[in-house]
């Protein structure tokens, strides 16, 4: 009935993903305007909180192990890279897949985040679990708040 359903030509100027854009620029989604937006599909997602003793980022990469994400921290700026592989029902058969709509990007990709200054990269841990990585960076001794003790005169 359908035949074979294949995704819209998106390169002339009047496709699909023009169209989007277009609306999207006059009814831009609710928050889109944060100053702490990103971009439609970046990946992975990142969120980023701070303790008194500690900067914390987790990365939240569905589908993606330990040994398949690279983290490096050069001059306050964590880069994390990687690459995410069609699973291996894309992987295999024809060029006709049997989707209607895929989402899922396949590739290479990279982040690179500023963090705060004052952050000890030597101890810095990053732990993974059901594709959240989380990456702890301690803050130096000497930027961590410290309490003073009021004496009575």
């Amino acid at each position: 009935m359908f035949g074979d359903l294949r995704r819209f030509d998106t390169g002339s100027p009047w496709g699909v993903d023009w169209f989007r854009e277009w609306l999207d620029e006059i009814f831009p989604e609710p928050g889109a305007t944060d100053i702490r937006a990103v971009p439609r599909g970046t990946y992975p997602m990142i969120n980023i909180g701070r303790t008194d003793d500690a900067v914390r980022v987790y990365v939240f990469a569905a589908g993606l192990t330990a040994g398949d994400l690279e983290l490096s921290l050069q001059d306050n700026v964590l880069t994390v890279r990687g690459e995410r592989n069609a699973a291996a029902d894309e992987s295999e058969g024809d060029e006709r897949r049997p989707y209607f709509r895929r989402e899922r990007a396949n590739g290479g990709f990279a982040r690179s985040i500023a963090l705060p200054e004052g952050l000890d990269a030597d101890r810095a841990e990053a732990r993974w679990h059901h594709g959240v990585f989380e990456i702890t960076l301690p803050k130096r001794e000497e930027l961590k708040p410290r309490r003073i003790e009021i004496q009575a005169a």
